[in-house]
C-alpha cells in the first residue's frame, strides 16, 4: 500500500517505477532519500500538529469531546470584545490561529497523495481505482476503529468516503471536475450561510448552554468503557461534521489535485510563484475574512468557511519560507534544522503521529489518566497550550528517533502488512 492511504494523509513517493527510489515526480518535484518529496512531508507534518492546537481543547474542556456541542467550547475572537482579559487574548488568538485552517490544509494534502497514486497506476497501466478502494475502506475501518476508542472527531472515516469519490472523479474530464468542485463549494458555502442564519435565529443570545454536568463528570471520573459506551449511543451526532462539510471535503480534494497537477509543490521557478500568490491571496484574502467572522462569533462561516482560504495561504507561507531556508548561502541554525527534521518525521509517520497525540491527550485529560482536565481547569489556558507544547515535542523527537531504525512508522507499517494479505 502507497502512503497515502496508509497515512491518511498524501503519498510523499515519487510517481515512476515501482522500485521508489525516482529522484523526481512526473510534475517536477524533487524527492529526498526514499524517494519522498519534502516539501509535502514538511506541510504534513506542520499540518498534524496544527489540528491539535485545536483538538487539544476538545480533551481538555469541560465535556471533553462533547463540550463542543453545547456552544461553550468555540474558537472565536468575539469572547476579546466580552470578557477582555491575558488569559482570555491568549486564548482566543491560539485558537483562532488553529481552527480549521491546518484540518483544510490537511485535507488539501491528502489529495495530492491520491493524485500520485492515480499516476502511478496510470503509468503501469493498472486499472483505475482498482485497488484503491480497499486501501479507502480499510482507512474507513481505522477511522471507525479510532472514532470508538479513542477519539470523536476523528477525520479519517470522513476522507475515506471522499476519496472513493474523488478515485472515481479522477478517472473523469479535467472539465467535469472542474465542474463538480465549483459546484461543491457553492453548496457548501450556501449550507454554511443557512445553518449560520438557523443558529442565529434560535440562538439570539450567543454561545450554548454549558456541558451537561453528568457528561462532564464522565470524562472527569468515568471508566473507559463507560466513555465508549457513551460515544457510541451518540455517534449520530459526533459523526455530523464530515457529513455536513462534505462539500468543503469534495473541493478541498479536488483543489489540491489541481494545486499538485499545476506544480505548486515542485521546486523549480513555477513551484515557486504559486507558492508565493497562494501566500499572498490566501493570507490577504482569508485573514480579514476569518477575523471578521470569528469576531462576529460566527463559527461556522470562520471555521468552514474562511479558515480553508487561510488554509491556502499557510500553503505557500510554509513553502516560501523552505525555499528561503535552502535557497540561503548560509547552514541553517540548530533550531532550524531541528524543527524541519522534527516536522519532516511527524510527516513520515503521520498516521501514527495523528492517533498518538490523541492518545497521548486522552491519557492526559481523561480521568481514565492523569484527569489533569478537572484539576488544572480553573487554571487558564497556559496548562493547555503546554500540555500541546509538550506533545509536539514528544511526537517529533520519538519520530526522528523511529526513522533512524525504520522507514516507516508503526502503523503505516502494520498497515502495509495487513493489505498486502
Amino acid at each position: 500500500m502507497t502512503d497515502t492511504v496508509r497515512s491518511a494523509v498524501p503519498s510523499s513517493r515519487p510517481v515512476g517505477g515501482p522500485d521508489g527510489h525516482d529522484r523526481h515526480d512526473s510534475h517536477g518535484a524533487a524527492t529526498g532519500p526514499a524517494g519522498r518529496i519534502p516539501l509535502l512531508d514538511l506541510l504534513r507534518g506542520t499540518a498534524i500538529l496544527g489540528t491539535l492546537m485545536t483538538n487539544v481543547w476538545l480533551f481538555t474542556g469541560p465535556g471533553a469531546e462533547w463540550g463542543v456541542l453545547s456552544g461553550s467550547e468555540g474558537a472565536s475572537l468575539h469572547g476579546l470584545l466580552t470578557e477582555p482579559s491575558w488569559s482570555s487574548a491568549v486564548e482566543s488568538v491560539f485558537r483562532f490561529l488553529a481552527d480549521g485552517k491546518f484540518l483544510s490544509m490537511l485535507t488539501m494534502l491528502f489529495s495530492v497523495g491520491l493524485a500520485i497514486q492515480y499516476g502511478s497506476a496510470a503509468r503501469r497501466g493498472q486499472p483505475w481505482p482498482g485497488r484503491y478502494k480497499w486501501r479507502a475502506l480499510f482507512l474507513f475501518a481505522e477511522g471507525t476503529v479510532h472514532f470508538v476508542l479513542v477519539f470523536a472527531w476523528d477525520v479519517l472515516m470522513g476522507y475515506a468516503v471522499t476519496a472513493l469519490v474523488v478515485a472515481w472523479l479522477l478517472s473523469r474530464t479535467e472539465r467535469f471536475r472542474h465542474r463538480v468542485m465549483w459546484a461543491a463549494a457553492g453548496f457548501h458555502l450556501a449550507m454554511m450561510v443557512l445553518l449560520t442564519l438557523v443558529v442565529a435565529a434560535t440562538e439570539p443570545g450567543g454561545g450554548g448552554e454549558g456541558t451537561d454536568s453528568k457528561v462532564v463528570e464522565l470524562y472527569a471520573h468515568g471508566g473507559y468503557l463507560d466513555i465508549v459506551t457513551f460515544r457510541l449511543q451518540n455517534a449520530i451526532v459526533l459523526r455530523m461534521e464530515p457529513v455536513l462539510s462534505f462539500g468543503l471535503l469534495l473541493f478541498l480534494f479536488l483543489l489540491g489535485v489541481r494545486l499538485y497537477r499545476a506544480g505548486a509543490f515542485a521546486p523549480d521557478a513555477t513551484g515557486r510563484r504559486i507558492r508565493t500568490r497562494m501566500l499572498a491571496w490566501g493570507l490577504g484574502v482569508g485573514l480579514p475574512l476569518n477575523a471578521a467572522a470569528s469576531l462576529g462569533d460566527f463559527f461556522l462561516l470562520s471555521r468552514y468557511v474562511a479558515a480553508p482560504v487561510v488554509a491556502i495561504g499557510l500553503i505557500g507561507l510554509i513553502g516560501t519560507l523552505a525555499d528561503r531556508l535552502h535557497g540561503t548561502a548560509r547552514r541553517p541554525g540548530v533550531l532550524s534544522r531541528g524543527l524541519t527534521t522534527g516536522l519532516t518525521s511527524v510527516g513520515r509517520m503521520a498516521l501514527t503521529c495523528y492517533v498518538a497525540q490523541n492518545v497521548l491527550c486522552v491519557l492526559a485529560s481523561y480521568g481514565i489518566g492523569l484527569g489533569l482536565a478537572s484539576r488544572l481547569g480553573h487554571t487558564g489556558p497556559w496548562w493547555v497550550i503546554g500540555l500541546w507544547a509538550t506533545v509536539c515535542a514528544v511526537l517529533m523527537t520519538g519520530s526522528t528517533l523511529w526513522l533512524r531504525k525504520f522507514t516507516a512508522g508503526p502503523l503505516e507499517s502494520l498497515q502495509k502488512r495487513v493489505l498486502q494479505r
